[in-house]
């Protein structure tokens, strides 16, 4: 199933009240690259019928259908690649670019 760290989940509903966006959804998305990788989509949204609804460390997370055979293992993350700058990433053992992190 589909994870949110505790620190990306402070980050989109930080997210989602600075942009007036409270009360919506994060819907997520992907795609299979011809190289075997993935490209992840996420923004604040309403959810459908057919969407699978779940709530993840406080975050109501929707996902339509088709995208979860790409998403069920992910995690996302939110940390800092380099000092100061801050981003979510997807750490997903499904997708052709994936690297576990460092356990040190």
């Amino acid at each position: 199933m589909f994870k949110v760290t505790a620190a990306a989940a402070e980050q989109v509903l930080k997210a989602a009240k600075q942009g007036g966006t409270e009360g919506l959804s994060l819907r997520l998305a992907a795609a299979r690259q011809a190289d075997g990788s993935i490209d992840y989509r996420m923004g604040f949204d309403d959810a459908s019928e057919e969407d699978i609804r779940f709530t993840a460390d406080g975050v109501d997370i929707v996902i339509a259908p088709e995208f979860i055979p790409l998403l069920e293992q992910a995690t996302l993350d939110y940390v800092e690649i380099e000092s100061g700058q801050h981003h979510f990433i997807f750490l997903n053992p499904l997708d052709a670019s994936y690297v576990p992190p460092r356990s040190d």
